[in-house]
Parts: structure tokens; sequence; C-alpha cells
């Protein structure tokens, strides 16, 4: 059976409306893309949804009271609440440089979670 999805393509600023035709769980087509971004964003997007995760952790003896990190690059979208869990009681001692892995493999994702904030030791 035919299945239509219509989603905002987030590739791009352009945020062209998409329409993606299903069978079976299998994209036949994307439409409405007006750049190869789009038509990626679409088909992952219906497939296999992912995201990157962003949040704040605090530092222990750091000039900041608090970090900022980020899954180093996307991971599944059902995994979001559980990252969001292994972040909840997290701290961080000071010094902390822009990319230090702060949990390496984040709930079997593959995927790190790294720092996006240099922090000093007070």
């Amino acid at each position: 059976m035919k299945e239509t999805k219509n989603l905002i393509c987030i590739g791009c600023p352009m945020g062209c409306p998409l329409t993606v035709e299903m069978k079976d769980g299998q994209v036949l087509s994307v439409a409405g893309h007006t750049c190869k971004r789009g038509e990626e964003y679409a088909k992952k997007e219906v497939t296999n949804p992912r995201r990157t995760v962003t949040s704040i952790i605090p530092v222990v003896g750091g000039e900041l009271e608090m970090i900022s990190v980020k899954t180093k690059s996307d991971i599944p979208k059902n995994k979001i609440k559980e990252c969001m869990l292994a972040l909840k009681n997290l701290k961080v001692k000071a010094p902390i440089n822009i990319g230090d892995i702060i949990i390496a493999d984040v709930c079997d994702t593959g995927v790190s979670i790294i720092a996006t904030k240099a922090v000093k030791r007070r």
C-alpha cells in the first residue's frame, strides 16, 4: 500500500516542503526539494530519523559553572531520552577543551558526547 508523508526540510535555510512517496517502508520518490540535501534528508527522516543532541552539564572547579556539550554526530531519534538521562547527573572537572570526549559511545550509539566550549580551571 502506498503512503505519502509531507515534511519540511531542515537541510538548509530554504525550508522546502517535501513530499515522500513510500511503499512497504521503502522510499519510492521525493518531491519538492531544491537541493540534494533535501532528498537525502527526506529519505533518512522517513526511514531512520536521527538528531544531534545538545545540552549543558555542570563543571567542577572551573571558571564557568556549566559547559555546553553535544553529540559528535546525529543519533537515532529514539535514543534521545536515553542520551539525556545519561547526561542528567553527570559533572565534569575543569580544565576542559573544545572537542574533549565527555562520554564515549553514548547509549551504545557509537557516537560520543563532546564539549563545545573550553573551560579553564579556577
